[in-house]
């Protein structure tokens, strides 16, 4: 077991939530690199870790109840009780409007970007709070634009997701602030991830680049960035913000 802090960092075998980790990582945590499938992408970020730092990979559908309790369970037993939460792992589905959608699609966006997160985060809280004997902790969750805009068009249940993602955020931040748990959010804009490509469109941030006041899209390391400020005694008098990352939109 590692005796530096502990950070799980769910999705995180690419895109944003591989640079949280990295970051993470050489910033002095110990980090849970988690996955659904690609275990050879978690397992290439784990090894650039090791190469400074301290992780593990280690597999778990954020969607499921008892693998969000085993991703727990085998984070302590091999780093120790964590005390960093990222929730990043979210899914997209393929753009469409309202009237294409069935519920199976809703069903499986929620589950993964919403309800996911929000197991996982009461997992974190019975690690950290002290009302259970922790030492506190810091939660921050990753939402998107597609909260503000509603992503009419494309995908409004990727984008209604979020919405929850972020009420949630506001509440449990109220809900642990006095249990030594800080609960904050990161709204990311257009991002070069391969989140897109699940989408139907790998281009998509090249496209809509020229909506953004900064007229680029952004890097997943800006957004790690962003969630190491808030994990940080930097942003010690921060809870239940959203802080948008996003070229300023």
């Amino acid at each position: 077991m590692s005796g530096q802090s502990v950070m799980i960092v769910t999705g995180a075998s690419r895109g944003i939530g591989a640079a949280t980790a990295k970051l993470a990582a050489a910033r002095g945590y110990a980090v849970c690199v988690n996955y659904k499938s690609d275990a050879e992408a978690a397992e290439t970020v784990v090894r650039e870790i090791l190469e400074h730092g301290d992780a593990v990979a280690i597999q778990a559908d954020v969607s499921i109840e008892s693998d969000v309790m085993r991703l727990f369970e085998q984070t302590t037993a091999q780093l120790g009780s964590p005390v960093a939460l990222v929730n990043n792992a979210a899914t997209l589905e393929p753009q469409m409007r309202l009237e294409a959608m069935d519920a199976s699609r809703m069903e499986r966006m929620f589950r993964v970007n919403a309800i996911g997160p929000m197991l996982c985060a009461r997992e974190a809280v019975r690690c950290m709070s002290t009302r259970f004997g922790g030492k506190g902790g810091q939660i921050v969750n990753v939402s998107s634009g597609a909260a503000r805009s509603g992503s009419p068009g494309e995908y409004v249940d990727y984008a209604a997701s979020k919405g929850a993602l972020e009420t949630f955020t506001i509440g449990l931040a109220k809900e642990v602030a006095a249990e030594g748990i800080r609960v904050n959010g990161v709204r990311s804009g257009y991002i070069y991830t391969g989140i897109h490509a699940k989408g139907g469109e790998p281009n998509r941030v090249d496209r809509v680049k020229s909506r953004v006041p900064m007229q680029r899209g952004g890097s997943p390391e800006e957004v790690a960035r962003a969630i190491l400020w808030l994990m940080s005694e930097e942003a010690s008098y921060v809870a239940g913000a959203i802080l948008d990352v996003a070229g300023g939109l």
